[in-house]
């Protein structure tokens, strides 16, 4: 048996030359690749959440801008529509030049007369009382609403100060300067004289319509 043969071979294998072979562990080639592979799909994967995540808190769309592709979405402000009034300071009338009708809209009987009574005496002009109309029966939430035309808004404000926590409503379809006082169901008592009077000062200078906001749909893509 040669000196070179390893121990247990039993001489069938022989080694020849001056060095003995070098016995390593097959490298892993495969596995060092696969985790190569995965850590950088896993890096790429934080940063883009991370950079959905900035475009989130900035508050666009991660697309950025683009020649040719418009403005990007924008709030606008913009005056809302006023049923309510103009927003423009208009003198009032005296209580003689106000023509009202006076209606009923809740469910406790004798208002509309006891109220109409009243006014009569503070001077204006009572054309009828009674019972609200179907549309506005049991459903006036507030202690007043004062519903007229353009042409009567001045003498809706002016009715209004009788009633403290009333609202004006402005019919644009209706004539005329008449204007229907529907009684509602926070309703207590008319206001005093005196608290009439200081309400008649804000209702000669009503404040502006306030502002609505609305964001603008996306430009469409061409």
């Amino acid at each position: 048996m040669s000196m070179l043969t390893p121990s247990g071979m039993g001489g069938k294998y022989r080694i020849t030359g001056e060095a003995y072979p070098r016995m390593r562990r097959p490298r892993r080639r495969g596995r060092v690749l696969a985790a190569m592979v995965a850590t950088v799909v896993v890096l790429g994967l934080f940063g883009w959440g991370a950079l959905q995540l900035y475009h989130v808190f900035k508050g666009d769309n991660g697309g950025g801008a683009k020649a040719g592709a418009g403005p990007r979405n924008h709030v606008s402000c913009k005056p809302a529509a006023a049923p309510t009034s103009t927003g423009k300071p208009v003198p009032l009338p005296q209580p003689s030049g106000v023509t009202l009708n006076v209606f009923n809209a809740t469910t406790h009987g004798g208002l509309a007369k006891n109220t109409a009574d009243q006014l009569a005496q503070r001077g204006f002009k009572v054309a009828s009382f009674g019972n609200a109309p179907t549309a506005y029966d049991k459903k006036v939430t507030a202690s007043a609403l004062l519903v007229a035309g353009p042409a009567g808004e001045a003498a809706a404000r002016e009715a209004g100060t009788q009633v403290a926590g009333s609202s004006v409503k402005i019919d644009p379809t209706r004539k005329g300067t008449a204007v229907d006082l529907l009684i509602g169901d926070g309703f207590k008592a008319l206001a005093s004289p005196a608290d009439a009077a200081k309400a008649r000062v804000t209702a000669a200078n009503p404040p502006p319509p306030k502002p609505v906001c609305t964001t603008p749909s996306a430009s469409p893509k061409h």
